[in-house]
């Protein structure tokens, strides 16, 4: 167990890149920036039975165990190194639905500001 936890532990390192650097034409590195993510369960039981039976002087009890593994890489973005500039190209995910919620608040001003425009414009009876 200590030897895999070890080589998972390497392979997980914040310090390791997914992915290789890539060098274009015009000079510029590329480095691809990812988010890993790693998840381990294990899980075990004994249980008696009516008639257990006796093993080497010991009393011997059924076992049941299980585990589990799993391991996600998300894509984050891009650092871009060329000469003395460093910028960090970002992944978006849903682009139309982050630019609805940036809009929201702009939109509900300009509702409001019709809304009381034509409160002012109506005269009550």
């Amino acid at each position: 167990m200590n030897t895999a936890m070890e080589n998972i532990k390497q392979m997980i390192d914040v310090n390791t890149v997914v992915g290789n650097a890539v060098e274009t034409k015009t000079g510029a590195v590329i480095i691809p920036i990812s988010q890993v993510s790693c998840g381990f369960a294990a899980g075990g039981a004994e249980y008696e039975t009516a008639t257990a039976t006796q093993v080497q002087g010991e009393g011997y009890l059924p076992f049941g165990g299980g585990s589990g593994a799993g391991v996600s890489v998300k894509p984050v973005g891009f650092l871009v190194v060329k000469d003395n500039d460093v910028r960090l190209l970002t992944v978006k995910g849903n682009q139309l639905a982050e630019r609805v919620v940036d809009l929201t608040p702009q939109i509900l001003e300009k509702i409001e500001a019709l809304m009381k425009g034509r409160q002012k414009e109506v005269p009550l009876s």
